[in-house]
């Protein structure tokens, strides 16, 4: 099955608490609003294998994971599992309290009859002290559905004879101190920060700036608590559409580069599940693709009703292809596809000192980014070299810094062997007449005699054939099984690199496809894929040219 687990060195099952979980799970919990309300929750092996993953432990009973990421389509229980997590954190043995003998029994507070005997060498529980749970909902106006789950559970399931709950729509007080709360992006930053768990629900929504501050403060909070708490967040989500730089797709990314071994960080326990289908008219094909990514939960769904709402013309097919199959994909206007770049990527490629490169710039002053890519003639491999743009939380008069951006040229100049730089030259034309006075000697390619540098892309018949080259090299690249790579263009897998390429959208023109942001003002930025475009066509200037040709070794001849 397509199916992309990532977890840290060392990670066993048999060292979890989740086995206690699960059966405390199992005794006190009921399904939420919807078909099976008040019926018992039941896990199958899928998810009872994510909820031991979920609490694995390291040898001295510490966490395996400060953050966790569910990944799947459309009706499979994804809330209800947030819910059981939240409940649980609220009210069960949940915090490693011991390595068991065997034979130890945990039995629950309130004499309502729960019962565990430890097997030997089992991690023993102990509840969260003054446990603090947080339900994140993406609208003003909603507890969301994971607070209503547990507003359920508390009122109408057997947790409702806890003594000392005080259950209300907006909060619940927790005996001995604690609550949950369902949160809204407005109401997180309100508060002082004292979560030990914290649910985010359908990350994929998580796209607009205030949400993605909430994301991050409140995950922030979780830092605060002592680390006894052994604080901890679960991210919920249906597949991200590509390029809308959601919170789902920033994790998404970072596993990315766990597995990459790019960033020391292992402490995130990522799970994606989904199914394949090149031709989604193919129904037979769709259906095993449907029942591929549903797992489990296909128990509970229509597969028949899956497929017609899959078909249904009113749907779109990108849009389909997440929800249903939990598919990556982008949106119908992208210039690139997702999977298109990624196979481009070659991380372990490295430019060297002397590399013969080009060089594409391409920037504002204020709104959009500024951006310096590299290009090396050789073999057409990327690298971003420095991109300022924007923060989301910039305050007003905000400006890319200048003489940053010109170190920026200056050091690649110094580093690499530059033959050619082609810069677009608005809100930066000083700059460029400095550029070409300290440096254009030095350039043996140029984009126009009287202006070596300038390379104007507001020209639509140059910048569509331009565009089109690019385009080409990136999505005739091929993988083959062994994973030799056979392309053209080739880049080093920088994230914001690749997020202002999946930014960009398709627009046609008399003179044929250009690109665009998605609107006039919006804030995902392309300036870094444009800047790549120039340094590429500057490339295939300088292949042209001649000088793609490896040097010749010099050799020392004896007399």
């Amino acid at each position: 099955m397509p199916r992309r687990l990532v977890r840290a060195r060392g990670h066993g099952r048999l060292r979890s608490l989740g086995w206690l979980l699960l059966a405390w799970y199992e005794y006190f919990l009921v399904h939420g609003p919807g078909d099976v309300q008040g019926e018992p929750v039941r896990h199958g092996d899928e998810y009872t294998e994510f909820i031991v993953d979920c609490y694995a432990l390291d040898p001295d009973g510490r966490r395996l994971y400060d953050s966790v990421f569910l990944s799947r389509p459309k009706g499979c229980d994804k809330s209800g599992l947030g819910a059981r997590a939240g409940l649980g954190e609220a009210l069960a043995p949940c915090r490693f309290d011991g390595w068991a003998c065997g034979g130890e029994v945990y039995r629950d507070p309130w004499g309502l009859g729960f019962e565990y005997v430890y097997e030997p060498g089992e991690p023993m529980g102990r509840p969260v002290k003054v446990p603090f749970i947080r339900c994140m909902a993406t609208e003003e106006d909603q507890t969301g559905l994971v607070y209503d789950t547990i507003y359920f559970n508390l009122t109408e399931g057997p947790l409702k004879n806890v003594p000392g709950l005080n259950v209300g729509l907006t909060r619940t007080l927790l005996p001995g101190g604690g609550e949950i709360t369902p949160s809204t992006a407005s109401s997180a930053s309100k508060d002082g920060g004292k979560e030990t768990f914290v649910v985010f629900d359908e990350t994929h929504l998580y796209k607009d700036p205030d949400l993605r501050r909430m994301y991050t403060t409140v995950t922030r909070n979780l830092r605060k608590r002592k680390k006894i708490a052994g604080t901890w967040y679960l991210e919920t989500t249906t597949m991200f559409a590509a390029g809308q730089e959601s919170v789902a797709e920033a994790t998404y990314l970072l596993s990315e580069s766990i597995e990459k071994g790019k960033t020391r960080r292992e402490r995130l326990l990522f799970d994606h599940r989904w199914g394949e289908c090149d031709d989604p008219a193919d129904e037979p094909a769709l259906r095993a693709a449907i029942i591929e990514a549903y797992g489990d939960a296909m128990a509970w769904n229509d597969l028949d009703g899956l497929v017609d709402d899959f078909y249904d013309p009113r749907n779109d097919i990108a849009d389909s292809r997440r929800y249903f199959l939990n598919a990556e994909t982008e949106t119908s206007d992208a210039w690139l596809a997702a999977r298109q770049w990624d196979t481009c990527a070659a991380p372990l490629t490295v430019m060297t000192d002397r590399d013969l490169v080009t060089l594409g710039f391409d920037g504002s002053v204020s709104e959009d980014a500024t951006a310096l890519v590299a290009c090396r003639v050789l073999d057409g491999h990327l690298e971003l070299l420095k991109c300022e743009e924007r923060p989301e939380d910039a305050t007003v008069g905000w400006q890319v810094d200048q003489a940053a951006m010109d170190a920026a040229v200056a050091a690649a100049f110094d580093r690499f062997d530059v033959v050619a730089f082609y810069a677009d030259p608005p809100h930066w034309r000083d700059f460029i007449d400095r550029w070409t006075t300290e440096f254009g000697a030095r350039l043996r390619v140029k984009a126009s005699v009287k202006h070596p540098i300038e390379w104007w892309t507001n020209r639509p018949t140059a910048m569509v054939a331009t565009l089109k080259r690019f385009h080409d090299a990136v999505t005739e690249a091929r993988r083959a099984p062994d994973g030799i790579l056979n392309a053209r263009l080739t880049h080093d897998g920088d994230s914001q690199l690749r997020r202002h390429v999946l930014n960009a959208r398709r627009r046609v023109s008399r003179a044929g496809i250009q690109v665009a942001k998605e609107y006039p003002g919006s804030s995902r930025k392309i300036d870094a894929a444009m800047a790549a475009v120039l340094a590429y066509e500057a490339r295939g200037d300088a292949v042209a040219a001649g000088f793609a040709r490896p040097r010749k070794q010099r050799r020392a001849v004896g007399f």
